[in-house]
């Protein structure tokens, strides 16, 4: 629709000679017309608007709960989002200083230490997914080995490579699933943000994978000496046997904390973990099978004090390591 012209505007001249005419107004309309008066049709005008010819209309009232007065304002410029300037002046109280962003205030490596196994126990305890496929495992693995060995007792060096096959396959499970939750959720993220000691989330893992690995353990040389031991050890025996068991799950849970570092942020981290994580854990796996043969033999013989050194010096020398390597495996 095309725009209609401007009206042109008269020039000062013109409008100064109307203006000062008899029977003129000012504003060149003359002064004996009638003023026009509501609109025949009865429809009113707008309230606080001013009607052609009459007073200015009643305005709106006020909503209930709006303030009468006008809007505090804000300070322009860099006190803006700050609070207003009329409760400022109000009350007396004089704007905050600007201080420097105070140094984060550092935890406790035990602090963290606690709060991050607590919270690692507390999922466990709540969805038991890591314990329950590991003891399913390791179930399944010995009831395998009695049908497939086709022997109702083992004893001596079979006996032992059948306990510690399964439960280092067993606890591969639970060493693929150490820092999947943390890397999902963001709490690895959120940890590294902390003002917390790197350290302190690697012996927070590997207090829950030795956690993890003896509950296990509970569970399943119980029934490894049900169903596949043949002469059951004496008292001081089931002793020794849980030193080596306890050496190698220190092992196992070092080894396996920094093998899941490794492979957290990739993308096939369970095959990345297997393929790391097995040869690293081949001498504790031979040390252990060795420590505990004489044990589970009809015999009354003792665990060999070199392969309980050798399991302790592996567990000290891996355990330097990830010492001194968590913090860049982490933050890569």
């Amino acid at each position: 629709m095309p725009r209609r012209p401007a009206r042109p505007r008269a020039a000062p001249a013109r409008r100064a000679a109307l203006g000062a005419g008899p029977g003129r107004r000012r504003d060149g309309r003359a002064a004996d017309r009638p003023r026009l008066g509501p609109h025949p049709g009865g429809r009113q005008p707008r309230p606080g608007r001013r009607p052609a010819g009459g007073r200015p209309g009643p305005r709106p009232a006020r909503r209930a709960g709006r303030a009468a007065g006008p809007r505090p304002g804000l300070r322009a410029g860099r006190d803006r989002g700050a609070l207003p300037v009329s409760s400022l002046r109000q009350t007396g109280a004089a704007a905050p200083p600007r201080t420097r962003a105070q140094a984060p205030r550092q935890v406790g490596t035990l602090a963290a230490i606690g709060a991050v196994l607590g919270k690692e126990l507390r999922l466990e305890r709540r969805a038991p997914q890591t314990l329950v496929a590991m003891a399913i495992f390791s179930a399944t693995a010995f009831v395998v080995f009695h049908f497939a060995l086709q022997r109702d007792t083992l004893e001596g060096g079979l006996a032992a490579g059948v306990l510690w096959v399964t439960l280092t396959l067993a606890a591969l499970l639970g060493i693929g699933r150490s820092f999947v939750a943390d890397r999902d959720e963001g709490g690895l993220d959120g940890f590294l943000l902390a003002p917390v000691d790197r350290t302190a989330l690697l012996a927070a893992k590997v207090i829950t994978m030795l956690v993890f690995l003896v509950a296990i353990e509970l569970v399943a040389v119980p029934l490894f000496a049900l169903l596949l031991l043949g002469p059951s050890p004496d008292a001081g025996q089931w002793l020794q046997l849980a030193a080596v068991l306890l050496l190698a799950d220190i092992g196992i849970a070092v080894i396996g904390t920094l093998v899941a570092a490794i492979a957290v942020r990739t993308r096939a981290r369970d095959l990345i973990t297997s393929i790391l994580a097995l040869p690293l854990l081949v001498p504790v796996i031979i040390g252990a099978s060795q420590a505990s043969e004489p044990l589970l033999s009809a015999g009354t013989g003792g665990a060999p004090a070199r392969w309980l050194a050798v399991l302790a010096l592996y567990d000290l020398i891996f355990g330097l390591l990830a010492w001194a390597l968590f913090d860049y495996l982490v933050e890569d």
